[in-house]
This record gives C-alpha cells, structure tokens and sequence, in this order.
C-alpha cells in the first residue's frame, strides 16, 4: 500500500528532483568564485558577468518553453532541459580557457531555465486536488539545491578518501568533480522521467482547453497590449517595482555572498561555504509565510520579511567582522525575510491579475524580476571592483529597504 502512494508520487519526485540539480549546479558557481578567479585571472566584474549571462539566458527561456511545451508537451520539454543542462556540466568537467567556461555555464542558464515554467504546468496537471502541497514540496526541495551545493564545494576540494579514486582520474581540478556527478546525474534523471512518463500523459497540450473567465477572454487570445495594459494600473505597477527589489537583493546576494564573507569578513572558503548554506536551510519558512498570509494579509507579512532581510543585510554591511556565530544568525534572518517573501508574492500576483491574463500577466512579471535579478551579479561586481564589497552590498541592502517600504506604502494606500 505504502509503495502504491509512493508510486503516485513518481511525477513529483522525478520533476522535483531535475529542479534540485538545476538549483544545485547553478548556485555551486558563488563558492568557486575565488578559485575560479586564481584559475582564470579574471575580475569580479568579469565573473559576475559571466553568472549574470548564466541567469540572463534562465530568464529568457521561461516564456518560449512554455509555449514549445503547449505544442509537443511538458515531459518532452523537462526531458531536454535536464539533457542540455546535464551536457552543460560535463563540459565543465575538463581544464579548458574561459570562454568555454562561460559558454558551459550559458548552456547550464539555457537547460535549467525550461524547467520551472513547465514543471508547474506539469505538476498542477497530474495533482489536480493536491496542486498547492505538490508545488511547496517542488520549490522547497529545489531551495535545497542551494544547502547542498556549497556543501558538495567543500567536499570536493576537501578531497576526503572516498572520492581520492575518482578525483585524482579527472582530467581537471578537484572542483570540476562536482560538475562530473551533476551532469550524469541529470542525464540519469533525464531518461528516467522520459521512460516513466511516456505515454502516461496523452494529449499533453492545454491549447484546445476551455478556458475561464470573462466574456472577453472567451471571444479572443490575449495579446501583447492587454499584457501591456496591466502596467497602465499604477498599484501594479509599483508592486512590481516592490519585487523587482527583492528579486535583485536576492540574486546579488546570493551571487557574492561566499566571497565576501571571505575577503571582507576573513572567513576560510570552507567556512564561508557552510555560512552560505544556512541562507537556504531556512527554505521551510516559505511553508509558513504563506499560510499566515491566508490569516492576517499578503501586504503585512511581505513587508515583516522584506524588513527582516533588510535589516539583517546591514548588520553585515556594519559589522563585517562580527564573527562566524553572528554572521550564521544575520544571514539565516536575511534566509527568513528573502525565502518567506516569495510565496506571498506569487499569492498576491495571482489575487490581483485578471483570470484571463493571469497565466500570461504571471509569466510576464516572472520575467522581468528574473531579468532584473539576472544583471544583479554583473552590477555587484563592477561596484565591488570600482569601490568594495561593502558598498555593493549596502547597495543589496538599500534595495531590501526600499522594497520593504514600498510594500507598506502600498498596505498603508490599500
């Protein structure tokens, strides 16, 4: 019986756990930073650029996907994402110039950046009842893509016994190990949610489905002005603006949080690797941000954890050197305040849209906080190499602030 309900779940697994690697060999780049910057002799503008490509390319693949999954279905879909993406790691798994490394983790923002559009698509489909449990479970295993790759840096470079055998068989550093297992195992992945799922989903395509909504959308296909219209809406407008902040914070930080918590805090690579870790441990509040939303508001929990994160980032900004226990607890409060934003964020999205836009109107706001987070990296390195870490990261920090009174601007205006 047990084995039944834990093969119903095969989809969700499967799909959850592509969504984990794509997490994972994206967020393993930020603590390679500084060896991948003694290898290449390259600036932080430069590798910042070279992440900022990477997400860039995630960014821009999301709409297209969904439209190519409309037309030769979902799995299809997710399976060439893992394949290209699995591809893009191995690459990275021989000594090569930097090009090649840049052109890999582009390849890498490519394979990744199919999934999450089309997973939820995918997801809501096979668990109509259960959509909501099934997607929490989704996003919070893919948050811990971002525990475990720093984790797995340390490992690697750390070379303990176990994996002397095959480090010391790499044609590279020790580093490119965790590129080798991430890449079989997204081709691993790849097949296996291939077979699994071939043929269980017939007539994959949501085109001829009937959709909701009012007269309007019944009569015609929404278009680029009605997308455009949405904007016209100034509470809109500058709720965008609220997460365009967020989401830049975010990425910045996530981007060049190992290294500057070694170069401007003093802290061993190991140790800043584990402290970076603790910033995706605390996913699980996502799970609890979101049901105190449904109780006491969107607006009032948005702006408690756009406050907490921003507080917390200028405790770092200030006090740089204020220890590993005090760093742990400031980036664990940044954790709480950036994760617990995002399902709030997406509720009150999808409160606000019209039905007939919602599915378009979400994907299109979806891409230009993605986008903004995208140049967030390329922009922290250049204010870090024309001033220092702490003025790009006062920077992250003024835009949590912002975007925390924004959102009460906007409860306070409700």
């Amino acid at each position: 019986m047990k084995l039944r309900r834990l093969a119903d779940y095969d989809v969700l697994i499967l799909v959850s756990l592509i969504w984990f690697l794509g997490k994972f060999v994206r967020y393993a780049f930020p603590p390679l930073f500084e060896l991948l910057q003694a290898t290449y002799g390259v600036s932080n503008t430069v590798i910042g650029g070279a992440l900022s490509g990477l997400m860039v390319v995630y960014a821009l693949m999301q709409f297209p996907s969904g439209v190519v999954a409309d037309r030769i279905g979902a799995v299809r879909v997710v399976v060439a994402g893992a394949t290209v993406s699995g591809l893009g790691a191995l690459a990275l798994v021989v000594d090569s110039p930097f090009p090649v490394l840049v052109a890999a983790m582009l390849v890498i923002g490519a394979g990744t950046g199919v999934h999450k559009t089309v997973a939820v698509r995918l997801i809501a489909r096979v668990y109509p009842t259960r959509t909501g449990r099934a997607l929490g479970a989704h996003d919070t295993l893919g948050a811990f893509g971002g525990v475990a790759a720093p984790t797995a840096v340390v490992v690697f470079l750390s070379a303990p016994p176990a994996l002397a055998w095959l480090l010391d068989r790499l044609p590279g550093a020790d580093w490119r190990g965790v590129f080798l297992l991430t890449g079989v195992a997204a081709l691993v992945l790849a097949a296996a949610f291939g077979l699994r799922l071939r043929g269980r989903l017939p007539g994959e395509s949501d085109g001829d489905r009937a959709r909701e909504g009012d007269d309007e959308a019944a009569r015609r296909e929404p278009g680029v002005r009605d997308y455009v219209a949405l904007f016209r809406d100034g509470r809109f407008t500058a709720f965008v603006l609220v997460t365009v902040g967020m989401s830049f914070a975010h990425n910045g930080l996530v981007a060049f949080l190992p290294l500057y918590l070694s170069r401007v805090s003093g802290l061993a690579t190991a140790t800043a690797s584990l402290l970076y870790s603790l910033f995706f441990w605390v996913t699980f509040v996502q799970l609890v941000t979101g049901d105190l939303s449904d109780r006491v508001g969107r607006f009032p929990v948005m702006v408690a954890t756009g406050g907490l994160a921003a507080a917390a980032l200028w405790g770092i900004v200030l006090t740089p050197s204020a220890g590993p226990i005090v760093l742990g607890a400031l980036i664990a409060a940044i954790g709480v305040g950036s994760h617990g934003f995002q399902p709030v964020r997406g509720a009150y999205l999808m409160e606000i849209l019209p039905d007939w836009l919602a599915g378009g109107g979400l994907g299109v706001v979806r891409t230009v906080l993605m986008i903004a987070g995208a140049f967030a990296p390329g922009i922290v390195g250049i204010i870090a190499d024309v001033f220092s870490f702490r003025v790009a990261f006062g920077l992250l920090a003024g835009a949590l602030a912002l975007a925390a009174v924004g959102a009460a601007a906007l409860w306070v205006t409700e």
